[in-house]
């Protein structure tokens, strides 16, 4: 209930002082609890509060969300600030893997954000060329991680997604765009080769009935396309640890309920599989978790903990490792009052925050609770610089605030996290009025559904 978690948040704001890194390192499996990363927040302030301006001198900008525009050609030369902002504080002190938002993709990389190639061009359009990359952002990103924490976990994204290939493969046949393909692969691969152990190979390959999309590289090379991929992925960096990755595959249903987006998910399952029976060497399968509290519909509501501890454990049963990839929850499409059980002393518990703060612990717990699952990546970690903004709508899907304080949906990380350490119990969320997560079934006890403070009728 919401007092429920408001009770238990409360007990958290008041006597918590470890981290989300420290959390997972207390637990009794590995667990990846990362982020996706931008560069330009990372060496440019973004805050007011990072700044200390000598005395006459006038303040450097303050840049704005760096998802909308993630590299322009005034923006200083990445270098090490000589105070660290606090996108970057707050990254190395909360966070024990990184993955590459944007900056890694193979059209950034050689067509829409090479510089500083020729910098005194920079108002040039862009190259339509292949075979010349430039890794400026990222090798400035990682190679800061790295020297910040040796022991940071890097992800790559991501080598194969027809969203952001450059748009000239369109007009070349199917030999060469099967040649640059390879070529990209071990490009990227060969260049971070000991910095870069976890790659996403191919993302987003399914429709949403399941089935194979019709991009260039299915029309031009055919269904086999994927699975060439992660053998040429394997070929160039036989240890790296690859996955393949997709939206709105999170939950499985059963002969009750049908989970949203079961076609697709079934989809994913079934091309699993069949990687797996023909050999392949793919590792691993990130599940993408962009949600929507306020959506209605089967392809538009959030799945419920239940529905998504099924589908880890079917895919944990053909022999692979799964993680939640890009995951953030928006919530500006709930009301913005108070819930279906919530009082005048609970104000700041709007329904807003109740869901945003259940899907993160709920979700996370239940995933937990399965033996394949290894981590968690937020798809940006503050409101300051998140996608949804510029994808979607003004929203505050993520776990920090513009100002980096931490929200209701930190602690129900830090909460689902908690369940696997000393004192914990697998799946079950201790605290106040003895909270617990439904893991097998949509409808507790008293035969409320989960999420029925926030969930929205259908119209």
């Amino acid at each position: 209930s919401i007092r429920t978690i408001t009770y238990r948040l409360k007990t958290m704001t008041k006597t918590t002082t470890t981290t989300l890194k420290e959390t997972a390192a207390r637990c009794c499996k590995k667990v990846y609890i990362g982020t996706a990363v931008l560069p330009k927040p990372l060496f440019i302030y973004d805050h007011d509060d990072d700044i200390e301006s000598k005395s006459g001198d006038d303040p450097p900008p303050i840049i704005k969300c760096a998802t909308i525009n993630p590299v322009e050609a005034t923006d200083p030369h990445h270098s090490t600030p000589a105070k660290p902002t606090r996108y970057a504080r707050t990254l190395f002190s909360e966070f024990n893997s990184l993955v590459i938002e944007h900056h890694l993709k193979w059209t950034p990389l050689v067509h829409s954000l090479p510089w500083p190639f020729h910098p005194e061009h920079a108002a040039a359009p862009p190259p339509a060329r292949f075979g010349k990359y430039d890794f400026h952002h990222v090798d400035a990103l990682v190679d800061y991680a790295l020297l910040q924490n040796p022991q940071m976990h890097i992800k790559g994204h991501v080598l194969v997604w027809h969203v952001t290939s450059p748009p000239f493969l369109e007009d070349l046949p199917a030999s060469q765009v099967r040649s640059h393909l390879k070529r990209h692969i071990f490009t990227t691969m060969g260049h971070f080769r000991g910095r870069i152990r976890m790659w996403d190979v191919v993302n987003e390959s399914l429709a949403s009935d399941g089935t194979l999309v019709e991009n260039v590289f299915y029309t031009k090379l055919g269904p086999g396309y994927i699975e060439e991929c992660f053998r040429w992925a394997h070929e160039a960096d036989p240890g790296a640890f690859l996955i393949y990755n997709d939206n709105k595959v999170e939950g499985c249903g059963n002969e009750e309920e049908e989970a949203p987006n079961q076609a697709k998910s079934d989809g994913f399952y079934a091309l699993l599989k069949s990687l797996v029976e023909k050999g392949v060497p793919v590792h691993g399968a990130g599940m993408q978790a962009h949600f929507n509290a306020g959506g209605v519909g089967k392809r538009q509501r959030c799945p419920t903990p239940a529905m998504v501890k099924r589908q880890i454990r079917r895919i944990g049963d053909l022999g692979l490792m799964v993680n939640i990839s890009e995951m953030d929850v928006r919530v500006s499409k709930l009301p913005a009052g108070p819930g279906n059980d919530c009082d005048d002393s609970d104000v700041e518990m709007n329904v807003r925050t109740v869901a945003q703060t259940q899907i993160y612990r709920d979700i996370l717990s239940a995933a937990l609770s399965e033996p394949a699952f290894h981590g968690i990546w937020l798809w940006g970690f503050t409101d300051r610089h998140t996608w949804v903004n510029n994808f979607y709508y003004d929203d505050s899907p993520l776990i920090f605030d513009e100002k980096y304080n931490k929200k209701s949906s930190y602690y129900g990380v830090k909460i689902a996290l908690e369940t696997l350490c000393p004192g914990g119990r697998v799946g079950e969320l201790t605290g106040g009025e003895n909270a617990s997560c439904l893991l097998e079934k949509n409808v507790d006890d008293e035969g409320m559904k989960w999420g029925y403070q926030w969930i929205q009728p259908e119209p």
